[in-house]
């Protein structure tokens, strides 16, 4: 299969919005909205083709500043990999190939039609690149104390998950959690249980096994008329594209390590991350050993960012 590098830019003027291109007709995936950029050539560097696309298309004058994600994408034609970086520009932006350009204020990016690989893009710009698990509570105070360390730290989007806890004590605890973390404004799922997600109002964490079972679209679909996000947990191609099939917002696919918790499981290992990855146009996070120090290898290959329990919990930072 014919493999493609291309290298997008984000271009944001003075009020902060991002420019996106309309691909014109006669082109694949006429009339979808997307980051400018464009091919690299032979024996060119991304840099370079990227400085040079905008040049030819928008007739402006580029500074490549630093990566924000690079999306492995299959097509049915193709295997594609977008370089996308932040670009600092001189000039005025104008459509010299006849396609039309739009200023996005960033939380209207979501509405614009995409091809597959632009998707992540939206997600990287964003939502958040950390997601923590939780680790099942000893002491209960403690374990509130903990959470709300790790929102201190920066943490916005948490999934609470603590197995084998009692059922009254867990609804207890959820309760007190959602109040922490909607104080601190940050976005909030539940392992497993849609019937206490719905009860509390925030998002439903579906396990890979839960994305299997029969009548589970139905079950996830008040808290998506809701508005509520959900996520899923993928070990394998077909859970990837299962979680696409029913409308999950993200996915975390692992483990990537060896974890403390699973001592004796070989990780996948980031090739095979970004193969799977290249599946489905969800925002993916990689689990399984990681930290926040791994976010940048992590977008590397294409994930959202990292998803981690002991790699956020402790304040030290420890691989989970």
């Amino acid at each position: 299969m014919k493999q493609v590098h291309v290298v997008a830019g984000v271009i944001r003027d003075a009020r902060g919005r991002v420019l996106l291109a309309r691909r014109t007709e006669g082109r694949d995936l006429a009339g979808l909205w997307e980051f400018p950029g464009g091919k690299v050539e032979p024996g060119e560097s991304a840099e370079a083709a990227l400085v040079r696309e905008l040049r030819e298309e928008l007739g402006i004058e580029a500074r490549v500043d630093a990566a924000l994600i690079r999306v492995p994408q299959r097509y049915p034609d193709k295997r594609l990999l977008l370089d996308v970086r932040h670009i600092r520009f001189t000039g005025t932006p104008k459509g010299l190939d006849g396609q039309a350009l739009a200023w996005a204020p960033p939380h209207t990016l979501a509405g614009y039609p995409m091809p597959p690989a632009d998707r992540p893009v939206v997600a990287a710009l964003l939502k958040p690149d950390r997601y923590l698990v939780t680790p099942a509570p000893e002491d209960d105070q403690a374990w509130l104390a903990a959470l709300a360390r790790a929102l201190a730290r920066g943490v916005r989007c948490v999934q609470l998950r603590a197995p084998g806890l009692d059922a009254r004590r867990w609804s207890r605890l959820v309760a007190q959690a959602v109040a922490l973390c909607r104080e601190a404004g940050v976005e909030t799922l539940l392992n497993g249980d849609a019937a206490l997600a719905g009860r509390v109002g925030i998002g439903l964490h579906l396990r890979s096994a839960q994305l299997h079972q029969a009548g589970i679209g139905e079950a996830i679909a008040p808290l998506k008329a809701a508005g509520r996000s959900i996520g899923a947990s993928c070990h394998d191609v077909q859970d990837l594209l299962q979680a696409e099939r029913l409308g999950c917002d993200f996915a975390v696919l692992g483990p990537l390590l060896q974890t403390r918790t699973h001592p004796g499981a070989a990780g996948i290992g980031w090739d095979a991350f970004a193969a799977m990855r290249e599946r489905v146009s969800l925002p993916v996070h990689a689990i399984g050993g990681l930290v926040s120090d791994d976010i940048g290898i992590a977008r590397a290959h294409g994930a959202q960012g990292i998803a981690a329990i002991r790699g956020l919990w402790d304040a030290g930072g420890a691989a989970e």
